[in-house]
């Protein structure tokens, strides 16, 4: 990269043809040219160079798409991204692409929800197992590696419940085993973890969350070495994910600012923690108590800590409904990432079919997303909520 990723994230993509901060917005179905010859070079030149932007039809990019993927794979220290419309399509292109009838795939335990359902049902209709494991527990993961194993998809940390898991030791069974690896980075993000420069094949964020960090963006990336590049721009041809230029555009402003963002999520995250880790009734799940087997394997592979923390409540359901309601600074609702604080009670979890996860009867899950606001605020609001647990 050669600069500081604060300064590249501040200086490139700038766009001095148009004399323009960042590029403009490229719109095009059709690409025109001005004779079969040059169509044709286009083509060889894709042969030659295929990440190198030479497009001959508008679902494989524009200039303004092909410039968020060369800042995303600087940033990612990749040999490609892929743009999808949303962060789950990611997940879907990850699997599609190396994944085939009667393979088997080993998938940590807490994943996302949608991630669980394309795993465990649908596809099952294609005669593809999946396996779970526990993320607490290498040896587990190990002992279910079999000669039908084709990936090991890991989520880091945990949806909802936030393992962190040993990295290194599981892209080394992958390796010995000849066995694809994705990671969903989503948390992190390539500013705090760098999968693909760690050795995971495939490396996927929700571009809807920090990418772009306002709360107004759907999108998805995938970064792949140069082993898996071949497998998924295979298969993003036959499913032909594009992401539209308006949101490639929104996502590459968002990126200018997310190394200040991010680290005033932490900032803010770590006095909230710090403050509700007080709470007899609440087990905090973010990686902030040192000697836990969760602090040592973020510390070993990250460079800080984002917004997104999940607390274990012992207390009745209403009490944990009305903690949430009287909240004045989080708003409820899905997805996280912005630059505002959200609260989210995780009923799911304990209706799914997590085989390693389970929570008694008088435990519920809520997770917070710790915005940008005033720290001070945001646990002002949280004392006075905190009051209905009961």
């Amino acid at each position: 990269m050669g600069k500081s990723v604060r300064t590249f994230l501040k200086h490139t993509a700038k766009d001095f043809y148009n004399q323009s901060v960042n590029p403009p917005i490229v719109r095009a179905s059709t690409i025109i040219f001005k004779s079969m010859n040059d169509i044709k070079k286009t083509q060889r030149n894709y042969k030659k160079n295929p990440i190198g932007g030479h497009f001959d039809y508008g679902r494989q990019g524009t200039s303004t798409t092909h410039i968020l993927q060369q800042m995303l794979r600087k940033l990612e220290e990749s040999y490609q991204v892929y743009l999808t419309p949303t962060g789950f399509a990611s997940i879907f292109l990850s699997i599609f692409s190396v994944v085939r009838p009667e393979d088997e795939i080993l998938i940590t335990d807490p994943i996302y929800s949608p991630t669980r359902v394309l795993t465990e049902s649908y596809l099952k209709e294609f005669n593809i197992k999946s396996i779970f494991y526990d993320p607490k527990n290498f040896k587990d993961l190990k002992n279910k590696v079999s000669k039908k194993t084709k990936l090991i998809y890991v989520e880091n940390p945990g949806s909802n419940t936030f393992e962190f898991q040993d990295l290194s030791k599981i892209i080394s069974l992958a390796k010995k085993n000849k066995i694809f690896t994705t990671i969903d980075n989503t948390w992190g993000t390539p500013y705090l973890l760098k999968p693909i420069k760690l050795g995971f094949d495939m490396s996927i964020v929700s571009a809807t969350k920090y990418y772009s960090g306002h709360s107004d963006v759907m999108g998805g990336t995938l970064a792949v070495n140069k082993r898996t590049f071949k497998y998924v721009e295979r298969a993003n041809k036959i499913i032909g994910f594009r992401l539209s230029p308006d949101d490639a555009y929104l996502i590459t402003r968002g990126l200018r600012t997310l190394d200040v963002r991010l680290e005033k999520h932490q900032e803010n995250a770590k006095k909230v923690s710090n403050f509700l880790s007080k709470y007899k009734k609440i087990k905090l799940l973010y990686p902030h108590k040192k000697g836990s087997q969760n602090y040592k394997n973020w510390k070993k592979y990250y460079q800080g800590a984002s917004g997104l923390m999940g607390l274990k409540i012992k207390c009745k359901k209403n009490s944990v409904t009305k903690f949430l309601n009287s909240l004045k600074l989080f708003g409820y609702g899905y997805s996280w990432g912005g630059f505002e604080s959200l609260a989210l009670h995780q009923e799911s979890v304990s209706k799914e079919k997590r085989k390693f996860t389970k929570l008694a009867k008088d435990e519920h899950l809520v997770r917070l997303h710790i915005g940008l606001e005033d720290s001070k605020d945001l646990i002002e609001d949280l004392k006075e909520s905190l009051k209905f647990i009961k």
